[in-house]
């Protein structure tokens, strides 16, 4: 390794296409540069593909750049095209403005902000005003329509339909490029490999305006192994707001990796040293299990503090590891931090099926599926197989610790107790 942190983003994975190879490396080598990645506010939270862009901003502050997260309420409220068959749903500003605040608060958590070194600004502030007629004069003129129709991005939405509106995201988005430039002094800005065009005609409009060099970096989209978009589930994104997906649900999809997936996210997803994931990637057999639980502890401590990873841990080796004796030792105390949902006991005491169940609490995406997992005997309450979907779960079922433990399958676990 040669010292310079591109090389390191490299060999981590995180580069797909890069403007000026030449160039990118010798800025990252020299004095510190002034960097930038958006994160439209189209949720109220990031989610576990958001830790690309993260982790690759985090090796970059930590070799002494200068970060800029720009937070997207402006660009929101046109819609990106990019990676998208239909037009997005256009949000209201109140919603938006709201959704920023809340990316731009688990932001901070990575990045530290502290107006110097880690900067976060929101791009409605400088959209939002524009006078439209003289933003064409000024800006729009430097864009030529054919070039941008021949975008991968605009491409795949020609057949479909692309609305006006969004047709003006590349305009938007290289507008922000000119004015960090302007402003900071940013020469690169980082993305999605989806965004390579609208991050290209930023380098491009700041050339063309104010003579200036900047560089553009992009990140491969990661599938899982099994092709599987990253950051999915059956059901639901991973987000990585804690009340929408709790520490222990983060933990599990890590340590629930597909045994190909392990060393690359290992090098994306960990801050570990290179030297470090190529010993857990050369794992083998049921080694590769321990290398999933340093994935899974290292994302989850990064993401939601040492502390939950920790209790993840031990709570994931009390259910699953039952004859260890770190699992004798943690079981009991460690049940509060398992996912846990609250029924009203009146309900319990009527008695509720499986299939019902299992489904309302997320560990079936459907009735119908929970009831083909008892037939194959899948599901499983305190560790007890369920031998039939006429069977009632009642609070005869609670444990002396108040919570019923439910298990479909060998992985996917979740308590109820009654409220």
């Amino acid at each position: 390794m040669s010292g310079n942190v591109y090389d390191e983003l490299k060999e981590r994975g995180f580069v797909a296409q890069v403007s000026d190879e030449g160039a990118v490396r010798k800025m990252l080598e020299g004095k510190p540069i002034t960097f930038y990645v958006g994160f439209d506010s189209t949720a109220a939270s990031l989610h576990a593909g958001s830790l690309v862009p993260i982790m690759a901003m985090v090796h970059l502050r930590r070799a002494g750049h200068r970060a800029i997260a720009v937070v997207g309420s402006g660009t929101t409220m046109v819609g990106d095209p990019s990676g998208k068959t239909e037009m997005r749903q256009l949000l209201d500003e109140a919603t938006i403005r709201a959704q920023g605040r809340a990316i731009h608060f688990q932001l901070a958590r990575y990045l530290r902000f502290d107006g110097t070194n880690a900067i976060a600004v929101d791009n409605a502030d400088w959209l939002l005003p524009l006078n439209y007629i003289a933003f064409l004069r000024d800006i729009g003129r430097h864009f030529s329509v054919n070039r941008m129709l021949a975008a991968e991005a605009y491409k795949l939405r020609l057949e479909k339909g692309l609305s006006f509106i969004e047709f003006n995201y590349q305009l938007l988005q290289a507008y922000d490029y000119l004015t960090l430039y302007r402003k900071y002094g940013c020469t690169l800005q980082m993305g999605g490999d989806d965004q390579w065009g609208n991050i290209l005609a930023g380098v491009d409009l700041i050339r063309r305006v104010d003579g200036g060099a900047a560089e553009a970096l992009t990140f491969p989209l990661l599938t899982t192994a099994s092709g599987a978009k990253m950051g999915k589930t059956a059901q639901g994104a991973v987000w990585l707001d804690a009340a929408l997906f709790g520490p222990y649900d983060f933990y599990q999809y890590w340590v629930n990796c597909d045994d190909r997936d392990v060393g690359r996210f290992l090098r994306i997803f960990t801050l570990l040293p290179l030297d470090e994931v190529r010993r857990l990637e050369s794992f083998k057999d049921s080694g590769i299990n321990e290398a999933k639980r340093v994935l899974a502890y290292e994302a989850t401590k990064i993401t939601h503090g040492e502390v939950d990873a920790e209790n993840a841990r031990k709570a994931a080796a009390a259910v699953f590891v039952r004859g260890s004796s770190e699992a004798k030792t943690s079981a009991k105390g460690d049940a509060s931090v398992l996912p846990t949902t609250a029924i009203p006991r009146a309900r319990l005491e009527a008695g509720i099926s499986p299939a019902e169940l299992f489904t309302e609490v997320g560990l079936t995406p459907s009735r119908r599926e929970a009831k083909r997992l008892v037939e194959q005997g899948g599901l499983y309450v305190n560790d007890k197989r369920v031998d039939s979907v006429e069977r009632l779960l009642t609070v005869k079922d609670l444990g002396a610790d108040g919570g019923m433990l439910l298990k479909a399958g060998k992985k996917k676990i979740h308590r109820v107790v009654a409220g």
